[in-house]
């Protein structure tokens, strides 16, 4: 007859205890084990914007030189729609697995006021890897206008009484958004006339069928150029590369008037912390390169990186700032 020998209790204790230290030892020696192996097979950055635009421009560059510097494929996967919220969305459901990755922007901060029905939180069901930069938005004018200054422009939308207008390529858009705060900072009112995108509406700015529109450079630049628009004002503390003769809006007379796009690279949620830390090192050495500012600088950016931890608190910071504005002004792209 086979014996079963009961050990001790305290033998029993001893066992699950080493058992238990020892998974917790291959656990953690997993996780820089995982970084080192990684990337093993092709990265993917989602741009929840159409092709051409400046959030694709930028995700092109730096994954040009994530590719280089991680001897991997990176590829960029445009997923464009419902307010950016499409691309958002699948890389929140994506496994986390460092594999996917979104290349987000401002809507990543406004997007949860202007929808209360938005599936997923972006502070949450994210984790921030690395920010990028980003572009002031630029006050454009129709070429015939009679406003050649912001304060020209002020007078005249005071001296209108409200029938002045403005466009943007959709409701609650950073030019939507930026345009708000413009008539907040000067006291000037105007009526919004929301497009369904950008072309649309820079057509009937450039056409005189609206006074003022607020977009990013690489928008501006080419209008400005050819004597289509002219710009009063950029929106941030020093003049841009692609516009270096336009004024920034505290040299025309709107002290601390900050309204920009930016860019950052975020992650699922439970994204392991080692491979999280590992693309955001990646990221800011490629944003080292004097080759990506360059490329950069030509579409008006302002490479500007924060590390994870960083990036979290200005997202945090931002989406409490735009909360405010958008609940004070009564916007929502909600139906």
């Amino acid at each position: 007859m086979t014996k079963h020998v009961v050990p001790p209790v305290g033998g029993v204790r001893r066992t699950v205890l080493k058992a238990t230290g020892a998974a917790l030892c291959l656990m953690f020696a997993g996780a820089p084990a995982l970084a080192d192996d990684y990337p093993s097979k092709p990265v993917r950055i989602v741009v929840p914007f159409a092709a051409g635009g400046a959030v694709d421009t930028v995700g092109r560059i730096i994954g040009d030189k994530l590719s280089k510097q991680l001897k991997q494929t990176v590829l960029v996967d445009n997923k464009p729609g419902n307010h950016a919220n499409i691309g958002a969305h699948e890389v929140v459901r994506a496994p986390a697995d460092g594999y996917t990755l979104l290349l987000g922007a401002n809507g990543l901060a406004t997007n949860p006021s202007l929808d209360k029905k938005l599936p997923f939180n972006p502070l949450t069901d994210l984790v921030t890897v690395a920010r990028v930069g980003f572009a002031p938005l630029v006050l454009v004018v129709p070429a015939n206008s009679p406003a050649r200054t912001v304060a020209d422009l002020v007078r005249i939308a005071k001296e209108k009484n409200g029938a002045m207008n403005y466009g943007s390529s959709a409701v609650g858009g950073s030019g939507h958004l930026a345009s708000e705060l413009l008539k907040r900072a000067t006291g000037m009112e105007a009526q919004h006339v929301a497009y369904k995108g950008g072309a649309p509406a820079l057509t009937d700015l450039v056409g005189g069928r609206l006074d003022f529109m607020m977009i990013n450079p690489l928008e501006a630049a080419p209008h400005v150029n050819t004597g289509n628009l002219r710009a009063l004002a950029v929106a941030t503390n020093k003049r841009i590369g692609p516009l270096p003769n336009v004024p920034t809006f505290t040299e025309a007379g709107v002290p601390n008037f900050d309204a920009t796009v930016w860019w950052g690279f975020m992650a699922p949620a439970k994204t392991p912390p080692a491979i999280v830390n590992k693309l955001s090192a990646e990221i800011l050495t490629a944003l080292k390169d004097k080759d990506v500012q360059q490329r950069l600088a030509t579409i008006g950016a302002i490479v500007e990186p924060q590390p994870a931890p960083a990036f979290g608190k200005f997202l945090a910071d931002e989406t409490k700032r735009w909360g405010d504005i958008i609940r004070a002004a009564g916007i929502s792209n909600e139906g």
